[in-house]
């Protein structure tokens, strides 16, 4: 099983526990995770906001670097990375103005054909949880967490493909496989505020903490996230929002790489735990 990887931007920086838990777990069932070769930023919210043929081109330049590797399949982790190259081939499969125009920019044709999954989706759907189970090495039993997917992950449904709109359940089944109790609860695809992060902090203070109190309400010890910019706001901003708002949370926020390598045996120090802000391990010493 051999996947063109597009880290992105993000997986490079500030989520870098996200890039190391994935490979680790990849390793780990024998998928293959090639690096796209010089890759570029997927453009983000600030290609998207600012022009909408850039925000067109840049997942374009990438996919086509993809398709020359000999992969037709790309494996990315970050939302929004999954969001951007997946509208970019929407828009190059059934836009002939577009896809003329970005064909133009980019130097080469492309017609939308390099199909592009969430890492989520390939351990979940395509190596398939039953392989998975066989391949544990210990049961995360006695921890109850909150699976979060974001607003991205899943919207335009039309678009993403990959789960249901409005209650998705990769993570919660992939996170039960393994051991650990989803909760129910109604909050998995609310917005975490996410590019605001920095030009409009109040607001993600307020979304952020809405979903922390309501994780923590269901009963949640912790939250599962697929989004470096979703664990980054829940994760970093809790010292801030518990002075704000006068709450005192203190709740770890995981990778779903992470709880899934320790449950096939990685050590804790290969997925990066200590790089989180809420430290994670008081918690993890309960279950492994």
């Amino acid at each position: 099983m051999k996947y063109a990887y597009y880290p992105g931007c993000s997986l490079h920086s500030t989520a870098k526990e996200y890039d190391l838990s994935t490979k680790e777990v990849a390793r780990a069932l024998g998928i293959e995770l090639i690096e796209i070769p010089d890759w570029v930023c997927c453009g983000a919210t600030p290609a998207h906001i600012t022009m909408h043929l850039l925000s067109l081109a840049l997942p374009v330049k990438n996919l086509i670097k993809a398709k020359t590797m000999g992969s037709y399949e790309v494996v990315t982790c970050c939302a929004a990375c999954f969001s951007r190259l997946k509208i970019a081939n929407r828009f190059m499969q059934n836009d002939d103005e577009h896809r003329e125009k970005v064909e133009k920019i980019v130097g080469e044709p492309y017609k939308g054909d390099v199909k592009v999954r969430h890492f989520l989706d390939v351990l979940v759907n395509v190596f398939g949880l039953k392989n998975l189970k066989e391949r544990l090495a210990r049961q995360l039993s006695g921890l109850k967490v909150a699976c979060y997917y974001g607003c991205l992950l899943t919207r335009p449904h039309e678009v993403t493909e990959l789960d249901d709109l409005e209650d998705p359940h990769l993570i919660d089944d992939l996170m039960g496989t393994i051991g650990i109790e989803p909760v129910q609860w109604p909050y998995k695809t609310e917005c975490c505020g996410a590019s605001f992060s920095l030009t409009k902090t109040d607001i993600v203070l307020k979304l952020s903490g809405d979903i922390l109190q309501m994780a923590s309400d269901a009963g949640a010890e912790a939250i599962v996230v697929a989004c470096p910019m979703c664990q980054s706001n829940l994760d970093i901003r809790q010292g801030m929002i518990n002075k704000k708002y006068k709450k005192d949370f203190n709740m770890p926020i995981f990778y779903f790489t992470q709880l899934t390598g320790l449950a096939l045996g990685i050590e804790p120090k290969k997925l990066g735990f200590e790089k989180h802000i809420v430290n994670p391990m008081p918690l993890l010493k309960k279950i492994v």
